[in-house]
């Protein structure tokens, strides 16, 4: 059995954790990031999750992926990563799990039609919308809004795709009264979680392409890793069913991509020699990183899968349908702000003001698919009862 990695120099550890805004006695059978993790898991934001898109909408199909089982084979593969280079697992973790709670529904067509919707009001970002999560909207505790997580989850949450030179209001607006150094990387750990985003984005979504037969497995030939993942699928044997084929490619892949990030970050670490966690984010450039042959495959894939997977005429469809629900929903709650539920109408105000547009926003952005669907109904058919 493989035992646990000693923990490197340049991990974050409990002797060099910044604390948490408020603060409170940690738990002597959990470590801060556990105990991060599973205030994430037990939050209102992350069961949502289960019901919002990833590609396609919940209710195309039991297999599909949501943004919940995104962020578990986020967590996974993360997970994964950060023993191999001795980073702490449960940060690594914390961080996978709570990336993605910021989206709204409809996947990245909610998130454009709903940042359309408050562009008058500084837009919206589903990055921001996870921080404003955990630092605001979920009400659990008595001392606190939010769920009162650790500096480093909160620091890798606001820089999940790096340092911040223009960083969305929200960020500013926390980031003044509890420094998060916008300006410099993250973490490895934090850095090692965006990664996992990545691969899992790749691997998942070229699975539910292929179960979906919006692409075959003859059009990933010419993909660099695909193909030859491909191809080694199929010595492997000669007369695999396509669903062993579409699972014995992707493993493949994965293995490959983390292989390379491995590889490319060991190699960067012992140039660096970083003694602590903070070398890792004075850093000038990102530490935990895929080689730059891997960077090239790597935009290879997202290409094909912009043009055969999410600009799919069926995709478009779901998505058409859903940036249009989206938007009405938010300009029919935003125009009359009596129609909200009474805990969001109290907060809201009177009136189609910019206070109204933020919590609108937030009430939208937290909807499941079905939710969205549901309240476009009962807001516009005179027949459904509110």
């Amino acid at each position: 059995m493989t035992g646990r990695i000693p923990l490197a120099p340049y991990a974050v550890s409990e002797a060099n954790t910044r604390g948490r805004l408020y603060a409170e006695p940690e738990a002597e059978s959990r470590s801060p990031w556990q105990r991060d993790r599973d205030r994430i898991i037990h939050s209102s934001a992350f069961r949502k999750l289960q019901y919002k898109t990833q590609v396609f909408v919940n209710h195309e199909g039991d297999f599909y992926r949501t943004r919940l089982t995104h962020s578990l084979e986020v967590a996974q593969v993360g997970r994964s990563i950060a023993r191999a280079l001795g980073l702490d697992e449960d940060l690594t973790e914390a961080l996978a799990l709570a990336h993605d709670l910021g989206h709204p529904p409809f996947g990245h067509a909610g998130e454009e039609a709903l940042n359309l919707g408050m562009k008058p009001f500084g837009g919206f970002d589903h990055n921001a919308q996870s921080l404003r999560i955990v630092t605001l909207l979920e009400s659990r505790y008595a001392g606190w809004d939010g769920l009162n997580l650790t500096w480093e989850t909160l620091e890798g949450l606001a820089k999940h795709n790096g340092p911040l030179r223009d960083p969305p209001s929200y960020i500013v607006d926390y980031n003044n009264r509890h420094k998060l150094d916008l300006g410099t990387h993250a973490s490895a750990e934090a850095q090692v979680a965006a990664l996992a985003d990545d691969i899992a984005y790749h691997a998942h979504d070229l699975d539910d392409g292929l179960r979906a037969r919006l692409f075959a497995p003859e059009d990933l030939r010419h993909l660099p890793i695909v193909g030859q993942a491909l191809a080694e699928a199929r010595q492997a044997s000669l007369d695999m069913p396509p669903p062993r084929l579409r699972h014995e490619t992707i493993r493949r892949v994965i293995d490959r991509l983390v292989t390379d990030l491995l590889e490319e970050t060991r190699g960067r670490l012992t140039k660096l020699a970083p003694k602590d966690p903070d070398a890792i984010r004075r850093s000038r450039n990102r530490v935990v990183v895929f080689s730059p042959a891997m960077t090239d495959a790597n935009q290879a894939i997202k290409d094909f899968l912009h043009t055969r997977m999410y600009r799919h005429w069926r995709v478009n469809r779901m998505s058409a349908k859903a940036r249009r629900l989206t938007e009405e929903v938010f300009r029919i709650l935003h125009a009359d702000p009596s129609l909200l539920p009474d805990d969001w109408r109290a907060r809201a105000g009177e009136g189609a003001t910019h206070r109204a547009a933020i919590v609108v926003g937030d009430y939208v952005a937290g909807m499941t698919d079905r939710y969205a669907m549901d309240e476009y109904r009962r807001l516009t058919d005179i027949a459904v009862s509110g």
